[in-house]
């Protein structure tokens, strides 16, 4: 029970206090990943596979070495895994950049929401324009209520702070340098396609839990098994399918990312996102982490047996 009390702990600290906002152990994480990233670089995939693995294995053995040194010892487990799960949780600060956005977007201040659109998302937003910003802002809500909530807790309840650390090491890996520019085409390959395989289960789930806490099953999963093999991304079409069903949308187009263009495809058959649309993803957003804490605790205490070591 340790385990599933410490994820619902975790998850309720990040809904109230949101990232840390000094030495957020991700932001150390990623300093570490870049300096070693000097060392390691190469336009190959062994050498990209290579760096993935030392950083994400090394996570992972941190995140076994709690988990024994803890699992003992009920309170003290429950305490590492509720700090495990707030320290790679990002539900609070997704929610925040998407109430700013739309608060920009309100004021019409297009310039700053272009600005702010980085916080989300690396589209180059120089050239757009509201309804262009509104449709990357609920995108990149929806892809990221699965990569920075839904994941997370279901490798927690599953794995653990082995789970937890594990999957945030590999997301952070993928956010990094797994990008499809000329630079990372090949050093980033092994850490795109390890967040593809770690999210392939969550981001189904996330999709089914988005028509659920919708009460849009029907819709959500309708324009998922439709329109999801439009999209790029095994995981993001899903998702971002079962956002549009659940809220009535049309998704997707083209999308530029400064050093490449991305077709992603039609998801959704009603209208285009609007100003007003950004909120509603927030609050679905919300209830979807809310489902997938609860999800996430019951499988701990399913899995009650599972040790490491």
């Amino acid at each position: 029970m340790s385990r599933a009390f410490g994820v619902l702990l975790g998850f309720a600290a990040d809904r109230l206090l949101g990232d840390p906002r000094r030495f957020h152990p991700v932001a150390g994480f990623g300093r570490t990943a870049a300096r070693l990233e000097q060392h390691l670089y190469a336009d190959s995939r062994p050498a990209g596979a290579a760096y993935t693995v030392l950083l994400v294995g090394a996570t992972t053995a941190a995140g076994m070495a709690a988990e024994r040194a803890t699992r003992d010892h009920p309170v003290l487990h429950t305490i590492a895994t509720a700090a495990a799960t707030w320290t790679v949780l990002g539900a609070r600060s997704l929610h925040r950049e998407a109430e700013t956005m739309a608060g920009l977007l309100e004021e019409k201040d297009i310039p700053a929401a272009r600005d702010r659109l980085g916080h989300l998302c690396a589209r180059d937003a120089t050239d757009l324009e509201a309804g262009e910003l509104a449709r990357a802002t609920v995108e990149s809500v929806a892809e990221n209520t699965s990569d920075a909530c839904v994941a997370p807790l279901l490798w927690g309840g599953v794995f653990g702070i082995p789970g937890l650390l594990g999957y945030r090491a590999a997301n952070t890996l993928d956010a990094m340098v797994g990008y499809r520019s000329p630079k990372y085409q090949n050093f980033g390959w092994a850490a795109a396609r390890l967040d593809d395989v770690l999210n392939l289960l969550p981001a189904r789930v996330c999709a089914l839990l988005t028509g659920l806490v919708a009460g849009r099953p029907r819709d959500a999963i309708s324009m998922w098994q439709r329109d999801a093999g439009r999209h790029p991304s095994p995981n993001a079409g899903p998702v971002e399918a079962a956002f549009a069903g659940a809220l009535g949308l049309t998704l997707g187009g083209t999308n530029d990312y400064g050093s490449y263009r991305e077709d992603r495809g039609t998801l959704g058959d009603g209208p285009a996102p609007t100003v007003t649309d950004v909120r509603r993803t927030a609050a679905l957003a919300t209830r979807v982490g809310i489902a997938a804490a609860g999800l996430a605790a019951i499988v701990a205490v399913l899995r009650k047996g599972e040790r490491w070591g």
